[in-house]
């Protein structure tokens, strides 16, 4: 028997969930002209390009209670997870890391107004303390090379890393090869059929 809800991509969320989403589309609409959260472009279509975007990354991960979002910026996907997490595992935590003080203050504002509970750190990812996350995630930070350096530094040993990636995906995994050994499964992207969200397992140097 099919759930009742709201559909946001290939995922049925709940109305509460979908009500903090829109509520996430409004704060990034009257925060943007600001603080660039986002490019002007997509700006008219926040849903699908970012919020859709960023529920792939939670349906990819499938496991987490403890996530770290790395580079969290516009709080893509950080606080879309945030949201998600709130309904799917209520006890869990989200930390969202953002060098940029002004962006810092934009996601815990964002996150007041989506009564939702996260940490927001505004210090640059290599000068925190490793975050034993479960669940590492990041969006448009760098490339695999060196978000593989971060998942070294803050992934739990049995965690999972998820990196939503462009359409070159296939070049960053070949490059990331020379340096890493890691696990990969790839799935195709749900906003861009040439683009992939790539989970990422067993992380090692060569």
């Amino acid at each position: 028997m099919k759930r009742e809800g709201i559909e946001v991509g290939r995922l049925v969320v709940s109305r509460e969930t979908f009500d903090r989403l829109k509520t996430f589309e409004s704060s990034i609409v009257k925060w943007n002209p600001k603080i660039n959260l986002v490019s002007k472009s997509s700006l008219a279509d926040v849903w699908t390009r970012h919020i859709v975007d960023s529920v792939q990354v939670w349906d990819a991960a499938r496991v987490g209670t403890n996530w770290f979002d790395l580079g969290s910026g516009g709080g893509f996907p950080g606080l879309v997870i945030a949201a998600l997490m709130a309904e799917h595992s209520p006890g869990g935590k989200v930390t969202l890391v953002e060098s940029d003080k002004r962006k810092s203050a934009f996601l815990r504002s964002a996150a007041r107004e989506m009564s939702l509970d996260v940490t927001v750190i505004s210090e640059r990812i290599e000068s925190i303390p490793p975050a034993q996350a479960d669940v590492l995630s990041a969006r448009a930070l760098a490339d695999l090379s060196k978000l593989l350096a971060f998942v070294e530094l803050h992934l739990a040993p049995s965690g999972v890393a998820v990196f939503p990636k462009g359409e070159s995906w296939k070049n960053e995994v070949d490059r990331a090869r020379q340096e890493w050994r890691f696990d990969l499964e790839s799935s195709t992207s749900w906003t861009e059929p040439r683009a992939a969200v790539l989970r990422i397992t067993g992380v090692s140097r060569v």
